[in-house]
């Protein structure tokens, strides 16, 4: 908080008119967040002290307070250079009550259990494990930080622009005056990512300065903050459809949705649009959208670029389980790279909570009797096999009710396995899927909606699924050959020979019903020998030969078996493979590196955003159709072939944020480039001309035109950089969405960081259409 730093001592009255700024400033925040009067968040502004935890012997009582901005967090450190430190309330997660995090449950004991909370943050960031001196503190801290995170999520773009520009507005005011000077309104500009002359500042400052007082305070503030909000592209549109009072009728935005939102509404759907975006009351009564309201509704979520009936799950979710892809993490427990990064409960956490459904779990022979999950022959860390079945079981259905499959890769001896099997039982429950569905023998998966809640284990089996259906005894440990990935080259090496064999215990065994895993022989033997309960899994190298030489066998394998792809050994830096070409053949679980943000992952994120973020999604029907030929590669005419031309006008940018604040030169440079992923007819990519020095509104005004032929399959990506001329340019924000999810017309796309996660405030603005193909 401002009070806190260092300054030259005030006059009493000073001090009396700057406290009275200060709770005015913070009765604005607390009423744009929709939290005046709240106590909890009273309770996070007047601070209180916390213990933090760090190890056994680091367990230290700091002071923790909300700033009146409502946004940022700030806390004492006896660090020598970092006496105070802040953190925002944007580049949090989650809050998490209780002893959750690995290092609660290792440095507390179970009695303080509800005195506890962690702070989880969004990038690699160490979590921060606190501990409250009571109960009621405990839940105050937890509930405050839980409303404002939630409340701050819930905001428009445009409440988030205004609520960033007037916190960036109030760090320029360097003295604390409520004015800005000249030199104040440099440093703003500078904050939020413009460069401007000496001449074009002083310029504004001028205009704004009505009463030629060396200062701008109140009204005039209000007025250059209306100028720096001018949008002038959206002035022309609602110029073009405005009636001549100068506002929207009902039947001008009616005009407006059907010429160029191209949608299709009726009055009814207009009228429905001002109700619910217009913000003066007297247009409203008059049924007008005055350009105030137009530019709410471009703000919101029925002028996003995501086509909103596409939120929810949509899709029909009673198909079999391989029709579907599904979302697949790769040597999930892992936080880093694969020789000595950190093995953790947090990565499954993470996973899940993408809505990731099938998770890898490496087991190995643990030093106490207990299985472990590492990744083998390396210098990863190792957690316990049971603490990671019971945060999985904790949160595997929080972001979606679907079922979750455990991908296990075995490597323990037949006593260690028992264990596993217990624990799967024990902790997993009636959750755990144990036996086939329904009352006879199954000949093809169940769907989505009849395993919501379960849990299915992906593993080697000892016996066909009939002998257990019937319960014909086997023996109670047998050998089988081991997993294809398991004799995979690690890390450049080959970790076991190729022929390897595992003895595997009958209750490990047992609890494989869905999902057997199998060595692959080829797609006639699998056609003729396989059930359609047992799966292969692909190394890409093999998955993606298989693609480019035998297209269409893959897709027809594809349609009554599942199939795991997964990166090559060799890739010990944890990178992804494109999973594009995997899902053009029908491929289910295309197995990739959650803890790696990468263009791989935003494609991944970007497919599964639909439907619910539900984590499943649903093939198009020529990948399900056993008469289908569809190739990707050749692309024969068939159904497949909706060829349309796709027109994307980059218009301009909204509140970019700077990328390299800790160097002089931290304005950024802003192009945006426009890429296509599909089959290989589809994959283009075109990019706009960089702008200087702004990254607040630059306007591009380009225009671009690409060919789709197999829609279904296409996936857009908007990705803006820094131009560099000496260097790689650096990632500013991006945005993947499937390209049968778009909105057509003039719409607004939010951006996301390398790593996911919503950059608040920031966007592009951009016109549409996705047209049948002349």
């Amino acid at each position: 908080m401002s009070c806190l730093h260092k300054r030259s001592k005030r006059t009493k009255s000073e001090e009396q008119a700057f406290q009275e700024r200060v709770k005015k400033v913070s009765q604005e925040n607390r009423k744009r967040l929709g939290l005046e009067g709240d106590e909890d968040l009273q309770f996070l502004l007047t601070g209180g002290l916390l213990v933090k935890i760090r190890s056994n012997s680091w367990k230290n009582s700091r002071f923790f307070k909300l700033q009146d901005d409502c946004k940022t967090l700030w806390h004492e450190s006896h660090k020598k250079f970092k006496q105070n430190q802040t953190f925002s309330i944007d580049d949090i997660d989650s809050v998490r009550r209780g002893r959750q995090s690995e290092g609660l449950k290792k440095y507390t004991e179970p009695s303080v259990e509800e005195q506890c909370f962690s702070i989880i943050f969004k990038d690699r960031k160490k979590n921060l494990d606190l501990m409250a001196g009571s109960v009621v503190e405990a839940n105050q801290w937890v509930n405050g930080l839980e409303k404002i995170i939630s409340n701050m999520r819930n905001l428009n773009p445009q409440q988030k622009s205004e609520h960033w520009i007037i916190n960036c507005m109030r760090k320029a005011d360097k003295n604390e005056d409520n004015m800005m000077t000249l030199k104040e309104l440099k440093h703003f500009l500078r904050e939020i990512n413009i460069e401007v002359d000496d001449t074009y500042a002083e310029e504004i400052f001028k205009k704004c300065d009505t009463s030629n007082s060396g200062t701008l305070e109140g009204s005039e503030i209000k007025h250059f903050y209306d100028l720096l909000m001018h949008r002038e592209e959206v002035d022309v549109i609602y110029g073009k459809y405005a009636g001549p009072e100068g506002q929207m009728s009902a039947r001008d935005l009616l005009n407006f949705l059907l010429n160029e939102q191209r949608e299709q509404v009726s009055m009814e759907d207009a009228l429905k649009l001002i109700e619910k975006y217009e913000v003066d009351g007297t247009a409203k009564q008059k049924k007008h959208l005055t350009k105030d309201g137009f530019l709410m509704y471009l703000n919101h979520e029925d002028g996003s670029i995501f086509n909103p009936a596409h939120k929810p799950v949509y899709e029909d979710m009673h198909q079999p389980l391989n029709h579907y892809y599904i979302s697949s993490s790769h040597n999930t427990y892992l936080m880093e790279d694969q020789l000595k990064g950190p093995s953790s409960t947090e990565a499954y956490i993470k996973a899940l909570m993408k809505s990731c459904r099938c998770v890898e779990l490496d087991c190995w022979d643990g030093a106490s009797g207990e299985p472990v999950i590492y990744h083998g022959y390396t210098l990863t860390s190792k957690v316990l096999f049971r603490e990671v079945i019971k945060v999985i079981k904790e949160y595997a259905f929080k972001t979606s009710d679907y079922p979750v499959i455990l991908s296990l890769e075995n490597h323990c001896t037949v006593e260690q396995q028992k264990l596993m099997a217990h624990h799967l039982i024990s902790i997993l429950g009636d959750a755990l899927v144990t036996k086939p569905l329904g009352k006879t023998m199954p000949t093809n998966f169940p769907s989505p909606e009849e395993l919501k809640g379960k849990f299915l284990i992906k593993g080697k089996r000892l016996n066909t699924l009939d002998a257990a259906f019937n319960n014909n005894s086997t023996i109670e440990e047998d050998t089988v050959s081991e997993e294809d990935e398991a004799s995979d080259c690690k890390n450049g090496q080959k970790a076991k020979p190729k022929k390897s064999k595992i003895k595997l215990a009958k209750q490990l065994s047992d609890i494989v019903i869905y999902c057997k895993s199998v060595h692959f022989n080829g797609f006639e033997h699998a056609k003729d020998k396989q059930a359609f309960y047992e799966m292969s899994s692909f190394k890409e190298s093999k998955a993606f030969n298989l693609a480019e030489t035998s297209a269409t066998p893959f897709i027809h394998h594809n349609m009554d078996k599942l199939s795991r792809i997964y990166p090559a050994g060799s890739r010990t830096d944890s990178s992804n493979y494109n999973p594009v070409p995997m899902w053009n053949v029908g491929c289910q679980i295309v197995a990739l590196n959650f803890q790696t943000p990468s263009k791989e992952m935003h494609l991944n994120q970007g497919r599964f955003l639909p439907n619910g973020f539900c984590g499943y999604i649903l093939k198009p029907e020529f990948l399900r159709n056993l008469s289908s030929q569809f190739n990707p590669n050749t692309l024969l005419p068939g159904p497949w072939q909706k060829r349309k031309t796709f027109h994307v006008m980059v218009i301009t940018a909204q509140q970019l944020p700077k990328i390299n604040k800790d160097k002089n030169k931290s304005i950024v440079d802003p192009l945006v480039r426009v890429e296509i992923y599909g089959v290989p007819a589809d994959n283009a990519s075109k990019e706009t001309h960089y702008i200087d020095n702004n990254g607040f509104n630059p306007m591009w005004n380009e225009s671009f035109k690409f060919d789709i032929h197999v829609p279904e399959l296409a996936m857009v990506r908007f990705v803006v950089e820094d131009y560099d001329s000496t260097s790689q340019n650096d990632l500013i924000g991006q945005y993947c969405l499937p390209l049968t999810s778009i909105q057509n017309g003039y719409r607004h796309v939010p951006l996301l960081t390398k790593r996911g996660d919503v950059i608040c405030s920031a966007g592009l603005f951009v016109h549409l259409q996705l047209i049948d193909a002349q």
